[in-house]
Parts: C-alpha cells; sequence; structure tokens
C-alpha cells in the first residue's frame, strides 16, 4: 500500500486562470530558464541497472520486437481505431498548443509513430488525455489501448500491466520557485510543502524520504506548477523532463542541483496482448533506427533539457 502524506485535489479559479495563462506559453517559449544538465556519480542507464537488481525485476525486459498481428492487434484493427493515452498539460512532451488545438510533444510524435505502423492509416488513431493516476486503470478497464505518458516501467506497475521496452532514461528533479533558499533536493523536501502527482514515482519517493511536512497530490503534475505559483506549495517533485519543461514555461521557478531515482520510461499496455507489445517494440527500433526518435528529441526537448539525444536513450539490453 502507498504511503500518502496529506491529499488535496482542489482546483480553484484562480488556479484555472493561472493554468491558461501557462498555456499560452506553449505558442512560443525558449530555452531560457531551461534546466541545467544533472551531474551524477555514474550515467543514468548505470544507476538505473543497480536500480533494478535492488529492486528484483528487470524493467528492460519486453516480448521480441515483431511485424505480425495476434489476436490483440486484430481485435483493435477490427474496432477500427486505435485509442492511445497521452497527455494534454505536460510542456514538449504533450500539451495542447493553444493556436490549432492539437496536443504536441516527443510523447505525441511516438503515439502516432506507434499508431500509423500498427493501424496503417493516422485516421485511425484516437489520442486520448488520461490523468496521471488514471493511467493503469484506463488500461485495465479498456478505455484506451496504450499508454505514452512518461510512464516509468518499475515492479510494481509490471504486476498490472505489460510495457514495451524502454525509450527514455529519467531521474527525478525538483522544482522550487526562483525565491527559494534551497540549493538541493534535500533542502528543497526537508520540512517542506511537497506537491507530487498522484500515481506518479515522485510521490513514492517524495513519500520515501520522509522529511517533508507535508505532501500534496494532484491529478496532474502541471497542477503542481499552479499551487507553486499561488504559494501553497514550496516545491514540486517530477522527473526531469517535465521539470526541465515547467522551468522553461514559467521563468519564476528553477530546478535544484541533484536527482533522484534514475528509471526508464515505456509504453504501457494489457498484460495479456503480447502481440501488441511485440508490434510496439517494432515500432520502437525502426523509429530510433530511422533517427525519428533524435529528431524529435531535439525538436522538443534539447533546448530545455541542454544534453544531447544519447543521454536519454536506454539503448539495447
Amino acid at each position: 500500500m502507498r504511503t500518502r502524506g496529506f491529499r488535496r485535489r482542489t482546483r480553484p479559479a484562480a488556479a484555472l486562470a493561472l493554468l491558461a495563462a501557462g498555456a499560452a506559453v506553449l505558442a512560443g517559449g525558449g530555452p531560457v530558464g531551461a534546466a541545467p544538465a544533472a551531474t551524477t556519480a555514474a550515467p543514468l542507464a548505470v544507476q538505473q541497472e543497480q536500480q533494478e537488481q535492488a529492486d528484483g525485476c528487470d524493467v528492460y525486459k519486453s516480448v521480441p520486437p515483431s511485424t505480425e498481428d495476434g489476436p490483440a492487434v486484430k481485435a483493435i484493427k477490427a474496432k477500427r481505431s486505435l485509442v492511445i493515452g497521452v497527455d494534454q498539460n505536460s510542456y514538449r512532451w504533450g500539451a495542447r498548443n493553444p493556436n490549432t488545438g492539437q496536443i504536441e510533444g516527443f510523447d505525441i510524435d511516438l503515439a502516432r509513430a506507434i499508431g500509423a505502423a500498427v493501424m496503417g492509416d493516422p485516421e485511425k488513431v484516437v489520442l486520448k488525455p488520461v490523468a496521471t493516476a488514471d493511467r493503469i486503470d484506463a488500461i485495465k478497464k479498456g478505455r484506451v489501448d496504450l499508454i505514452v505518458r512518461t510512464m516509468t516501467i518499475n515492479c510494481k506497475r509490471l504486476e498490472d500491466v505489460a510495457f514495451s521496452k524502454p525509450y527514455f532514461n529519467i531521474s527525478q528533479r525538483v522544482l522550487v520557485p526562483k525565491s527559494s533558499p534551497a540549493k538541493n533536493i534535500d533542502d528543497a523536501i526537508k520540512d517542506r510543502a511537497v506537491c507530487a502527482a498522484d500515481g506518479s514515482t515522485a510521490l513514492n519517493v517524495v513519500n520515501g524520504m520522509k522529511t517533508a511536512r507535508q505532501v500534496v497530490t494532484v491529478e496532474n503534475q502541471l497542477d503542481c506548477l499552479v499551487l507553486m505559483q499561488l504559494g501553497k506549495v514550496d516545491a514540486t517533485m517530477t522527473d526531469n523532463g517535465l521539470a526541465a519543461g515547467q522551468a522553461a514555461q514559467d521563468q519564476t521557478v528553477r530546478i535544484v542541483d541533484g536527482e533522484a531515482q534514475p528509471e526508464v520510461v515505456g509504453v504501457a499496455m494489457l498484460k495479456d496482448g503480447t502481440d501488441l507489445t511485440a508490434r510496439v517494440n517494432q515500432v520502437l527500433a525502426d523509429y530510433y533506427a530511422r533517427g525519428d526518435w533524435a529528431r524529435s528529441y531535439d525538436h522538443w526537448l534539447k533546448p530545455y533539457m541542454l544534453n544531447e539525444a544519447d543521454r536519454y536513450w536506454p539503448g539495447t539490453h
């Protein structure tokens, strides 16, 4: 059972106004305020393998890639649409462009590539926004066929859903207002009110540290940014990609030094649809081999994460 701190699920009118104002930044912006490159004692992939060994599961393990359509893929094609759960609130990963109304970002590029390859027709792909806390439920209850939404692979989640091969290395970072004196993660968390998305790895990390005065949970990580803007929390923990996006989106916050719990991100789906998992793994392999993964990273994320793409590709295991 996950330990919870104080729980708050409010979205006041002022917060909604700030959300709308923040969304206006999506069409422009730039690398100003981007996250500094993290310094670590070992490469993220090495740290992830160490964490994996400690947890007792292999987060890199998945079914072999395949182009064949099995029962799960045939069932999806029979209903003539592939529904992919995505984010619509994460700048540069999955966010709605206020000028076009379209959801766009790094994860969205990948979702569309998977959909087009599996269905053979981009028009048969449905992108459905799903809250962080609802990702696993959305899969298990059949509301979506896949989740492509910065979803980390861990032992607990592997009990509930299947994952593709990893497609991104991440770690947890902490954002604070620029006025905060905090210099590192410990400073930012200890005796502070800290926000994290419900159902996220960040929430588990904050609760595991046991030093926060108060842990506030929200449905989507962007709500943490709003609460921090309103002065209702002192810090936000989220993964490094989302943290970089928030720091780029809002010039009043910054990322403190240090990172926690290196992990990898994958595409999630039902455990019994192994042929679908195999198809997704084939798409991932082709997407990377063609250079599309690196091009998407360079377009959406490099200006904000300030590292070359190779740092974040999990490689082959």
